[in-house]
């Protein structure tokens, strides 16, 4: 290999370590340390004739961030915090989330503020009653809870009318919508929830350092007690495509369980294993031990990981004709979101493999980096629950 191209390979390692050291270091700056704590709104809203009923949910986490409700800034929102602010965040959630048709609002009375316990904590429950102007049969939705607080909020709506049911993701580009009350568009739900598939792996910064921690090895062999570059890209890609389908196997299972409710486990402890085993994957890659077999740790965490990804889903009371189209175009946003990950750093792994600075720096060091995010997070998850 002449001196210019191993200078040439040498720069582009470097700029992928810079890459992920920036990566990091923006995460651990900006609150990432609370990675993949979804932010989530529920919307329930039934219409009859002229009349709306449903509610508006919010975690306490939320509604601190957009009225401020910690009164004496110790950290924690108590029910008497919460009730005091009862009247400001009625109000935000008034500005917030808009109900039309035909291009006059509806009138929406908030009913006393209730607490509702989810998996993923307490969330502030506001039922509420309301009327249009006529009958309603085409309603506009617009929901802009969080604009500019935190970009990852969604809505997840529950709308029926009679018979009729139909769910749909709100929030980010699809801050308005209109939907046809009495004849549901069956491929909506498949469409925004694979959108929210997608969002969701790409914003869960502890999903993609995981899936991290699994690709930096693919390209190396272990030989001797040492890392060496493989020689080929076929042995890279057959150990990656083992590594990624054993993962989505065993999310895709226990995803299934948990947003079926078959099976429950509470967010805090779900979040804390999930930090981890980013831990363990991250220091395998420093102090080897299971170098063969990394499918079989993609598969056993994967179990875990996939209760992270049910939390988006979980207690959504999604209507039964909507819950399985959801689940699967939820599932497959994922996996979509996965590949792409594949699909941009594989090759750049790959080119930069045979350099001692890959190797030395960029596999030690990168690895080193993203186990002590992790103990951060696992530090935080585990001693302090969320709101």
């Amino acid at each position: 290999m002449s001196r210019s191209l191993r200078w040439r390979m040498g720069r582009v390692a470097a700029g992928a370590w810079t890459l992920i050291a920036g990566l990091l270091a923006t995460f651990a700056l900006s609150g990432g340390a609370f990675a993949h704590i979804s932010s989530n709104g529920f919307l329930t809203v039934r219409v009859d004739g002229q009349h709306l009923a449903g509610s508006l949910e919010m975690a306490v986490r939320d509604a601190e961030l957009a009225v401020g409700l910690d009164a004496n800034h110790d950290g924690k929102v108590t029910w008497g915090e919460l009730r005091a602010a009862e009247p400001q965040l009625a109000r935000y959630l008034s500005e917030h989330v808009m109900l039309s048709t035909q291009g006059r609002r509806c009138d929406i009375a908030f009913m006393p503020l209730e607490v509702n316990d989810r998996v993923d904590g307490h969330y502030a429950w506001l039922p509420f009653e309301g009327s249009c102007a006529q009958p309603i049969h085409a309603l506009e939705i617009r929901y802009s809870v969080l604009v500019g607080l935190d970009p990852s909020h969604r809505g997840l709506l529950t709308l029926s009318a009679g018979s009729a049911a139909q769910t749909a993701v709100l929030g980010g580009a699809t801050a308005q919508a209109s939907f046809t009350v009495f004849a549901p568009d069956r491929w909506r739900a498949f469409r925004d929830y694979f959108k929210a598939g997608v969002w969701h792996i790409l914003s869960g910064i502890d999903h993609l350092l995981f899936l991290l921690s699994l690709l930096l090895p693919a390209v190396l062999l272990r030989k001797s007690g040492r890392w060496e570059p493989v020689h080929a890209a076929r042995p890279a890609l057959i150990g990656i495509l083992k590594v990624v389908t054993a993962f989505t196997l065993a999310h895709s299972i226990t995803l299934s369980l948990a947003a079926l409710d078959v099976i429950r486990l509470p967010s805090r402890l779900t979040e804390s294993v999930i930090a981890a085993s980013i831990i363990v994957a991250a220091l395998n890659n420093i102090f080897p031990v299971i170098t063969e077999s990394r499918a079989r740790i993609a598969f056993g965490f994967g179990l875990l990981h996939g209760f992270g990804f049910a939390s988006v889903l979980s207690d959504m009371g999604l209507p039964p004709g909507a819950r399985l189209i959801s689940l699967l175009s939820f599932n497959l946003g994922i996996e979509a979101g996965q590949l792409s990950v594949v699909l941009v750093v594989m090759p750049i792994v790959y080119a930069v493999r045979s350099g001692l600075f890959y190797r030395r720096t960029v596999m030690p060091w990168g690895s080193a980096a993203i186990a002590a995010l992790a103990f951060v997070w696992l530090v935080q998850r585990a001693v302090f629950p969320s709101g």
